[in-house]
Parts: structure tokens; sequence; C-alpha cells
């Protein structure tokens, strides 16, 4: 079959891809940005198997040329990291677009993950799930909707989120939604449904809800996760937590964004619990308890085998649709700090401590004072250092790297280039290169910082001082570790 695949550099999409593509489909990827889509390191068998064509959904002019000839679609769209007043405008724009652009080819079945809403009154979160469902029916061709319950699995943003609180907090003052009741989901029973349901005329104009074993709540999930990390936690609930309190709670303490935090926290006064269809009758597989998925999830990590992260997803306005259009850093009108350090150790060695940078590893020197850069921007509406790195020695373009994105990651060139996603009056890159110069191998190493206006300038003399401290040291440290 010929399928088409939404949300492929997405974390439930990459995943899904490779199951397809080993299926024996042949699989269209539409993507926003060609240079994201990163499998040109897989073998010339799996890559004959898939197309990559562009266009944004959110764009119709970038649409109008596009002509499909496939079986199948999987609608894996979604814009809950997107501004909390927003996000539901914006998932019924693009789903709108997706209905009319499949409307017009020979396609049998569109699949859609969508969230459990079975409550009368849903948040926005919910409820805009629930209403792309109705728009994708008006493309006339049957829709298969799989509502899922929390989705766990290494990577994914429920995971990371009761991680971060278990992991952080011994003693947790949390608010009420504690007690409403969920069905967790392995990620790898996920995928395994949304392989079964196609070309499965049984499910073909039908909404299942998709969940786990076990029935828990929230505080129940936390504790678990304690219980299997071996740790003594404590959680208070107080009914005094309002849905913008809870949210800034879980900013602070939780790698999540303040707007991804806020839709959460909405809906997680709706129980997720499965009601809708009897999927197990159709497709039965063998459902991951909490407990096994958790230890799924610790596996994965462990293994350095993290395929996909919620915390990818693009957070920065400025470059939220074409950020891979920043690679090429500019001179014009910017500060630079520039260090070149010749090595004799091997090149693998010097580009193994390059791609490691950041996340537990650190930064080389002086990590206290990232810590306080990172702090600061935390307190400004920033992402912090709380995202840290997807794996702890592979690195894609695309990936969150603390408060960078990674533009650029070619390791037969030995350039790593990052974008700053933190809050500044200006733009920033972060660029190492190894190179060959006068006979010797040289670390290059430089930071550019295009400002904007006046206090952009001054901006950049006030931390020149830590400059000074930093970078000389760090590229020194680089070669040296």
């Amino acid at each position: 079959m010929r399928i088409l695949l939404t949300g492929s550099t997405g974390y439930i999409g990459r995943r899904l891809l490779p199951i397809l593509v080993q299926a024996g489909h042949h699989v269209i990827c539409l993507v926003r940005d060609k240079r994201r889509f990163d499998w040109d390191d897989f073998d010339t068998d799996f890559l004959s198997n898939i197309t990559v064509i562009e266009g944004d959904l959110s764009m119709l002019e970038t649409l109008k040329d596009i002509e499909l000839d496939i079986d199948a679609a999987y609608y894996m769209v979604h814009s809950l990291s997107n501004s909390y007043s927003k996000f539901s405008d914006i998932e019924q724009v693009t789903a709108q677009s997706f209905a009319d652009l499949i409307g017009k080819t020979k396609a049998k079945q569109i699949i859609y993950l969508s969230g459990i809403s079975n409550d009368d009154e849903l948040s926005e979160h919910l409820q805009s799930r629930k209403d792309v469902e109705s728009v994708l029916k008006s493309s006339g061709v049957p829709v298969t909707v799989l509502r899922a319950a929390i989705i766990i699995g290494s990577g994914s943003a429920s995971f990371e989120i009761i991680r971060d609180l278990v992991e952080k907090l011994p003693v947790m003052v949390a608010p009420k939604w504690l007690k409403s009741k969920c069905q967790p989901l392995a990620v790898r029973n996920v995928i395994e449904y949304l392989a079964a349901v196609l070309n499965n005329e049984k499910t073909f104009g039908k909404t299942f809800d998709i969940g786990g074993p076990d029935i828990l709540t929230y505080k129940q999930m936390l504790l678990q996760y304690a219980k299997s990390r071996k740790l003594r936690r404590f959680i208070i609930s107080v009914p005094v937590l309002s849905p913008k309190l809870s949210s800034l709670w879980l900013y602070f303490v939780t790698s999540t964004s303040y707007t991804l935090g806020r839709n959460l926290v909405d809906s997680m006064k709706n129980d997720v619990v499965v009601k809708e269809g009897d999927i197990t009758s159709i497709i039965p597989l063998k459902l991951y308890s909490y407990s096994e998925a958790l230890d799924m999830a610790f596996s994965k990590i462990s293994q350095k085998n993290v395929i996909s992260s919620w915390k990818d997803a693009v957070v920065n306005d400025t470059i939220q649709n074409n950020f891979l259009d920043f690679i090429d850093v500019p001179n014009h009108g910017c500060f630079h700090d520039v260090r070149n350090v010749a090595f004799t150790r091997a090149i693998p060695e010097v580009r193994k401590n390059i791609w490691e940078i950041g996340g537990d590893r650190g930064w080389y020197y002086g990590n206290w004072m990232w810590k306080i850069r990172g702090f600061m921007d935390l307190m400004v509406g920033g992402v912090g250092l709380r995202r840290g790195r997807r794996s702890p020695s592979d690195l894609k373009a695309g990936d969150s790297l603390d408060f960078w994105r990674v533009l650029l990651a070619d390791e037969k060139e030995n350039r790593l280039l990052l974008y700053a996603e933190m809050k500044l009056p200006g733009e920033a890159w972060l660029e190492f290169k190894i190179k060959e110069q006068d006979g010797q191998n040289v670390l290059h190493q430089k930071a550019t910082f295009r400002p904007l206006g006046l206090w952009g300038r001054l901006y950049w003399y006030l931390v020149l001082p830590f400059h000074f401290l930093i970078f000389p040291m760090m590229a020194k440290n680089i070669i040296k570790y």
C-alpha cells in the first residue's frame, strides 16, 4: 500500500515510520521542511520505500500543487505546545487542509490519533482533539479514530513530566487533579494499534478508546514511578492551586513549557478511561501494564536509545516553521567570540566530546554559570536548561539541547551548529568545527550574537566578562577531556 504519513519527524510518527516500511508499505512523508527528515543513515532498501514531499498544512499555498497517489493516510499533527489561546484554531485549520487534500485522492482510510474525551465538559485541549475528528470526517474518507489515554515511553511528555516531578521532589504539594483517573498506555502499544488498524475494514469509520490494563490516579502513577526507582516520596494534595498556579508549578519543576503545562493541567480535570468502542475484540494485543511501560522506558534510556522526544518540538516563535533557515550564520552587524585551539588527539575523540556537550555532561567549564543563566532564562519565561538532551551521545538536526536547538550535526564534516532558544534581545549561534590549519587539526569554536537594537548591544557587553571566562576554557577542555 501507499501510505501518507504526517508528523514523520514527531514523537509518534518517527517511531511509526520504520514499522510501516518493514510491513512492506511505501510511505509518503509530508513534512514542512525536507531538511528535518534525517533518515539518511538507513540502508538503501529502507529509503527506497520512502518519498518525502514538502508542504505546510497551515499554509494552503504550499499544498496546491501536491498530487497524491495513496491508499491511506495518517493524521499525526498536533498543536498542543503552541499558544494557549490559539492552538485550537490552528488545529482546525490544519485538519481542514488535510481533509481537503485527502478528499481529492483515492484513499480509503484516514487514521487519527486523538485523546480520550468521554466527559461532558472537556478541556479546550480535549475538545479540540474531538473537533478535529469531525473536520477529518468532512473529507468523505472513512476515518479510524484512536483516542489514547496517557502515553508512557522514553521521551513522551507524560513520562518526562512524571520523571521530573518524582526525581526532583521528595515532598510534593500537588493540586487536586492528582485524584483524576487515567489509563496509561505504553507507547509500544500505541504504535501497534496504529499499524494494526491500517486497511482493517472493521475499523473504518469507527472510534476506539485505547488504554493499558491499569486504571490509576495521577497520584498513584507518581508513587508507582517512585517505587520503581526505589525512591521515598510524599504527596500532599491541596485544593487551592488554580489551573494557572498548577501550570506555573509544572513549568518551574519540570521541563515542560508554560503553554504545554497549561494545556495538560486543564485536561487533567477529566478522567481519561477507556469507554468508547471495543478495540480488543478486533485487535487483541498484549497490553503492557504501567510498571512494564516504565521498565521499557528506563531500558531505552539506559541503552541510550531514545528514538524521539516531545522536547524536540520547536518552542521559539521566531523559527517555528523554518528553523533550518538559520543554518547560515550571519556576519554583518554581529558580535563574535572566536576560539581556535590546535590539538594532537584523534579527531573522533574530540568530535565525541563535542557531540556529548550539554545535558548531564555539562558545558566543560563553568557549569554553575550556565545554570545561573538557565535559571535567569526560566524566570523570564524561557526554556532554561531543563530540557537536557534526547540522547547522551547522539545529535540530529532539530534536537533540543538545553536552551539551544541543533541546526546542524554533521559528523562527516565535523561540524555542530546550535541556535539559542533562550530569551534574548537578539539572536545567538554557537558553532563547533574541526578543520585542518597549517598542518594541524584545529577546534574552531565560534559564538555569534546578532543584537536587536540598543538593548541587544548592552546585553552583549554585560555578558562579555563571562564569555572571557567560559569560552576559552570550554574550547580547551573539549580537546582535553
